[in-house]
């Protein structure tokens, strides 16, 4: 008989939701936005960085927390799901910092941000997804 894990990352036998259903919906509107700002980010820094350092950088930012997030939600067990949890905690965070920010202060931000004007540029998924997915993880945790 295998010894138990140590790791906790054991799922106990259960599927893992995350991985099946509306779960890989969400991670696949998650790799679709980690691909998007990343590349997004990308092309801005390497062309035109002078223009606005600010938002480009925190593009890149979103597009390393949309890549994180993503890789969690696909992967089992409790770590990930706690890496998840983070991470898309602090994508919440970032979407209404930056969307405040990007409203009060405009000239900080002469170029728009993935999560600028709570991700206006992106039909306002960037504010939604978060919180879809932070629902999505903490309804899954109470039904264990």
């Amino acid at each position: 008989m295998p010894e138990p894990s140590t790791t906790g990352d054991a799922t106990d036998g259960a599927t893992d939701a995350r991985r099946h259903g509306p779960g890989r919906l969400l991670v696949a509107v998650y790799a679709l936005f980690a691909i998007a700002a990343t590349s997004r980010a990308l092309v801005q820094i390497s062309t035109k960085y002078d223009e606005a350092p600010l938002a480009y950088l925190l593009s890149a930012l979103a597009g390393v927390i949309y890549i994180v997030a993503t890789v969690a939600l696909a992967r089992p067990g409790e770590t990930a799901r706690r890496v998840a949890l983070g991470t898309i905690g602090f994508e919440l965070g970032g979407v209404l910092a930056v969307g405040t920010a990007s409203l009060f202060d405009a000239q900080a931000f002469p170029d728009a941000t993935v999560w600028s004007g709570y991700g206006s540029g992106y039909g306002f998924i960037p504010l939604v997804l978060p919180i879809v997915g932070l629902f999505w993880l903490l309804r899954g945790s109470r039904a264990r």
